[in-house]
This record gives C-alpha cells, sequence and structure tokens, in this order.
C-alpha cells in the first residue's frame, strides 16, 4: 500500500495514448522517406530528384529539426506545453499536406524543413507533459511506453513506407502523417491539460539564440561531412564553429542569472551520465541501421517492404521490454539495468561481424531483437533519470536535451559510421574494377549502389563486378559493426563509474540535481 496519495492526473493514461499518438507521427516521419528516395529520383513517378535534392530532402528536416529541439523544450516550459503541442501538430500536418503534393524538390525540401519546426515543437513538449501529469512513482512506467513507442516508430517507418509505395504514389508517404495528426490535435485539445513553469523569469534570448546557432552549425557540418567526405575544410569549419558557439552558450549560461539551462547539471551524475548513455547508443544504433538497409535491399535483394519487415523484431522487443524496464530499475537498480541493456546492444552490434552474403537471414533479424531488448532496456532508465533531476516545472529543458543529443548522436553515427564505410567499400572494390571506363570505374568505386547501377550495363561482366561491390560492402559493414560495439562498450563504463543505483527514496521537495550539487543525499 503506497503511504502517500498519488499526485498523478486522472487521466494520465488516457493522455499518455495521446503523446504516443503525436510521437508516433514525428519518428515515423524520420524513417518513412527514406524507403521513397528511389521513386522521388524517378522522373516518371516521382519528381526527379538528384542526389544532392534528395540528400537535403532528408537534411532539411534534420537540420531544423535539432537545431530548434532544445529552444522549443525551454520555450514549451514557458508558454504552455499544451499550446505548444496544438501548435506543432498543426505544422507538422499543413507541411506533410504540402510535401504530398510538391511539384519539385525544391518545394519538398522546403515543406520538409517545416515538418522539422512541427516536429521539434511536438517532441520535447511530449515528454514533460509526461513529467508533468504522473505522479514519480509512475513516471518511470509512463516512460517505458514512451520509449516503446518511439523503437516501434523506429522499425515500423519502412514497413508502412514500403507498403503505401507498393499501392499508391510517392505522396502517400507524407498524406498519411495528415488524418493522423487531424486525430492527434483533437485528441490534445481534449483530454491534455495546459501546464508551464508558474516561475518562468526572463527569457535567456542569447543563451536561446546562441543553442540555435551551435546546433545548426554543428548538426550541417556533421551531415556534409557524412555526405561529402570530412577531408574538406568547410566541414570542418562549420563543426568546429558549432563547437565553439556552443563553448560560447556554455560560457554565458555560467554567468547568466536566467540561464535557459542550468549548465551545472552536468556535474550531477545522474544527470551527465544518462545523457552521456543516450548519446554514445544513438551514435552506435542509428549508424548500424544505416547499413543494415544497404545490406538488406542490396547485397541481399530483398524489396524495401520486406526490408522493413526484417527490421521488425526490433520493434517488437522495444514494445515488450522498454514498458517493463521501469520494474526491472526498482528490482535492480538503473546501474545494473542499464549495463546489462548496454552489454546487450554491444554483443548485438558486434555479432555483425558474422553476417556475409549468404548468412541466414533470420540471424539479422535475430540480432535486431537482441538489439532491441537492450535499448529497450536503456533508455527508459536513462531519461527516468535525466527527467528526475530537474523539477517539474522545468521539464521540457530535461527533454530537450535528451532528445537534442540523441537527434545529434544519431546523426553523428551515420556520418562517421557511414565515411567508416564508403573508405573501406572504396579500398576493398578497386582492385575489382581495372578495365572498366573511367566513368563507370568512379560510380563502382564511390558505393556498392552505383556498382549496382554499373553492372546493369556491363553485360557478361556483371555478376563479377557485384560479387566483388558484395564482398566490399560486407567486410566494410564489418569495421562499422566492430566500431558500433566499442562505442556501446564505452557506455557500459560511464554507467557503471556514474550511473546511480537502485532509485533514492526522496524525501525532499527539491530535485535531486539540487540535493546533489549543495552536497545533500
Amino acid at each position: 500500500m503506497e503511504p502517500h496519495e498519488n499526485t498523478g492526473h486522472p487521466r494520465r493514461w488516457a493522455i499518455l495514448g495521446v503523446l504516443v499518438i503525436s510521437l508516433l507521427v514525428v519518428v515515423l516521419d524520420n524513417t518513412i522517406l527514406n524507403v521513397a528516395l528511389r521513386t522521388l529520383a524517378d522522373p516518371v513517378h516521382g519528381l526527379g530528384a538528384s542526389q544532392g535534392e534528395l540528400e537535403w530532402a532528408i537534411n532539411s528536416y534534420t537540420l531544423v529539426f535539432a537545431g530548434l529541439l532544445f529552444t522549443f523544450g525551454v520555450l514549451g516550459d514557458r508558454l504552455g506545453r499544451k499550446r505548444f503541442l496544438l501548435v506543432g501538430l498543426t505544422l507538422f500536418g499543413l507541411a506533410s499536406l504540402l510535401s504530398a503534393y510538391a511539384h519539385d524538390p525544391g518545394q519538398l525540401i522546403a515543406a520538409r524543413a517545416l515538418m522539422g519546426v512541427g516536429g521539434a515543437a511536438i517532441m520535447p513538449v511530449t515528454l514533460s507533459i509526461i513529467s508533468n501529469v504522473f505522479d514519480p512513482r509512475e513516471r518511470a512506467r509512463a516512460i517505458g511506453v514512451w520509449a516503446g513507442a518511439v523503437g516501434l516508430a523506429v522499425a515500423i517507418g519502412p514497413v508502412l513506407g514500403g507498403a503505401l509505395l507498393e499501392h499508391y504514389w510517392w505522396g502517400s508517404v507524407f498524406l498519411i502523417n495528415v488524418p493522423v495528426v487531424a486525430l492527434g490535435v483533437v485528441l490534445v485539445a481534449a483530454l491534455v491539460p495546459e501546464s508551464r513553469d508558474p516561475r518562468p523569469g526572463r527569457v535567456d534570448l542569447p543563451g536561446v539564440l546562441l543553442s540555435v546557432v551551435g546546433l545548426v552549425a554543428l548538426t550541417y557540418g556533421i551531415i556534409d561531412g557524412g555526405e561529402h567526405g570530412f577531408d574538406r575544410l568547410p566541414v570542418w569549419a562549420a563543426i568546429a564553429g558549432g563547437v565553439a558557439v556552443l563553448a560560447w552558450f556554455v560560457a554565458h549560461e555560467l554567468r547568466s542569472d536566467h540561464p535557459s539551462l542550468d549548465v551545472r547539471l552536468f556535474r550531477v551524475p545522474r544527470f551527465a551520465a544518462p545523457v552521456a548513455m543516450v548519446g554514445l547508443v544513438f551514435f552506435a544504433a542509428m549508424g548500424v541501421m544505416f547499413f543494415g538497409a544497404f545490406y538488406l535491399q542490396l547485397v541481399r535483394g530483398y524489396s524495401p517492404l520486406e526490408s522493413g519487415l526484417l527490421f521488425l523484431p526490433f520493434a517488437v522487443a522495444q514494445l515488450v521490454f522498454a514498458p517493463r524496464s521501469a520494474a526491472m530499475v526498482r528490482r535492480y537498480g538503473g546501474r545494473a539495468v542499464s549495463a546489462v541493456g548496454l552489454l546487450l546492444t554491444a554483443v548485438a552490434l558486434g555479432a555483425f561481424v558474422l553476417i556475409d552474403a549468404d548468412t541466414p537471414i533470420w540471424i539479422f533479424s535475430a540480432l535486431g531483437f537482441v538489439q532491441g531488448a537492450g535499448m529497450a532496456n536503456i533508455m527508459p532508465p536513462a531519461t527516468e533519470s535525466i527527467m528526475s533531476a530537474l523539477p517539474r516545472e522545468k521539464a521540457g529543458v530535461g527533454s530537450a536535451v535528451s532528445n537534442t543529443v540523441r537527434q545529434v548522436a544519431g546523426a553523428l553515427g551515420v556520418a562517421v559510421l557511414g565515411s567508416v564505410l564508403s573508405a573501406v567499400y572504396r579500398n576493398e572494390v578497386t582492385p575489382a574494377l581495372s578495365g572498366l571506363p573511367t566513368p563507370a570505374h568512379e560510380a563502382a568505386r564511390e558505393s556498392i549502389s552505383g556498382a549496382y547501377a554499373v553492372a546493369d550495363r556491363l553485360g557478361p561482366a556483371a555478376p563479377q563486378l557485384i560479387a566483388a561491390a558484395n564482398d566490399s560492402f560486407v567486410s566494410a559493414m564489418h569495421w562499422a559493426a566492430v566500431i558500433s560495439a566499442l562505442v556501446a562498450a564505452l557506455g557500459i563504463v560511464i554507467v557503471l563509474r556514474w550511473m546511480p543505483g537502485r532509485p533514492l527514496i526522496v524525501t525532499e521537495t527539491r530535485p535531486a540535481s539540487e540535493r546533489e550539487l549543495a552536497g545533500t543525499p
């Protein structure tokens, strides 16, 4: 029997369902577009987009989304989280409609950027609303459901996208968002209570601007380096500039008497350790999902829909284990649960070195299930630890920090591991390309996709080139898998050294961060 009255909202579980619907549409959009790229490049059935235009159709969303996440989390606390959620959903739905009926790649890129604005308004407030409508004793379980929904959306995006493209035109991958958003707006307006920081103080305008400029510059540099190589001065200028501006942001926040983010929080293990853990695990995981999609569709020859279905075990594991992680944390403590989750993730990522062009495909899906089970026991305790370090009225800040780190780390993982993949592939495949005409040689050397395009015109020599490209790609995939596993293993070290163990029994009204910074238990 609980000795204290439950302080949660009477309709908190219905509200959680509404928030999951709002969240699904944002996370789905991060993955659903990937399966439509080939169609969008088709001048007859798509928009005839070039490779660069396709890259920006994805990157315009990521750049705006990552750049505004922190700012919108802070402003949501001040101006009202329900209001931000409604505005974000409306913008997202409108931008989805514009994307579906874009007449050229430029319109699609602009509409996708607008979707990024809507997504950045939605994502942080979903988590901060959870912190405000749930009693702290139930919050970990609710965050587990929230994390399970994120994992589910990541995996079902390619499945849904593939199914839509098999039956409808390319715009359907965006149009599907509109009825979901409309339902979300109605339910949010009817069920979700308004909440905000009752003592917001002055707006830290310089801090907000510095965070946007720093995050946009850093994210742009990472994306550009991943797409076109890290051996160019503009890439490093953007990355170094972004890091410098973010360092300026930290210095400003330390001096400000009304900071948008109290950077002293990073001295608190229960805040800093899970933030680092989230960054490391998404760096590793998103890089593997990136090369996994190429492996399934090119090396193994599966359709986009079939490839998406092969990722479903990852989603099933997330859906099954994430909501149960709170009970595991209560029993064994956050440190033990997170360490085991990271160990499972590292083992699954490292085991990709055993995958080759002829491996039974069920092994690929089984590794996805193990990885999903591991991540399901990482995100909920990490997120709960981050949110518990802040008072309820500052929940948007904690949510924004967590989501920003996840987004930037995921982009960095794709960029860095993608660069490793490309470098090893080029080194391995080059000896097999002797004798090819220069244009064909360059295309086949650049990527496995280029090799397959060249092979279509080679006639009897095609099977030899395809075999060499497949072998080179698998070898490169093994290198990327080893690096991913090592990054996840670094997370284990951080957890065992700095992550709190069993949950604290809180008897004070101050958040954990204030007690720990003050030196009280």
